[in-house]
Parts: structure tokens; sequence; C-alpha cells
């Protein structure tokens, strides 16, 4: 009973919550600062990324990127073993 009675009130909580919500989503003068936000904070993380790939390039050690190329070198090798493996199978 007690469960029922929170489960109602959490739905009609929710659905007030959602339609103001999309009321203020939908409003240019949200949208525009909260894009603006958006993309200052990948334009920030992206200049973090390579300073750090230059940092670790610095000391010597691969970056994100040489490891995701070896990685890739890495699978086509394993993929190739498997082909060759099994055409000797096949013989």
């Amino acid at each position: 009973m007690i469960w029922e009675t929170w489960k109602k009130g959490f739905a009609a909580w929710e659905h007030a919550t959602s339609q103001l919500a999309d009321k203020v989503l939908q409003n240019p003068s949200v949208l525009a600062p909260t894009g603006a936000l958006l993309t200052a904070a990948f334009k920030a993380k992206a200049a973090a990324d390579r300073a750090l790939d230059a940092w670790w390039g610095a000391w010597g050690l691969p970056t994100r990127k040489d490891q995701e190329r070896a990685l890739h070198k890495l699978n086509q090798l394993e993929s190739r073993l498997m082909d060759l493996e099994e055409s000797i199978e096949r013989e």
C-alpha cells in the first residue's frame, strides 16, 4: 500500500517535472548558451587531449593514437594467423 502511494506520487512528480523541463529546454534563450557551453567544453577537452598526447610523446611513451594503431595491427595479425590456421586444417 505504501509502495503504491509512493509510486503514484513519484509518477505525478515525474510528469510535472518533465513538462517543465520540456518547456525550459525548448526555450531559445536556454538553448543558445547551453550550446555555447558544450562547444567550449568540447574544445577544452580536445586541447587537453592534445596537451596530454604531447606530454606522453615528450617522455617517449606511446600516445593513445599510437596504442590504437598498434592494437589495430595486432588485430590484423591475429586475423591473418587464424586464417592461416584454418587453411592448414583444411589441407
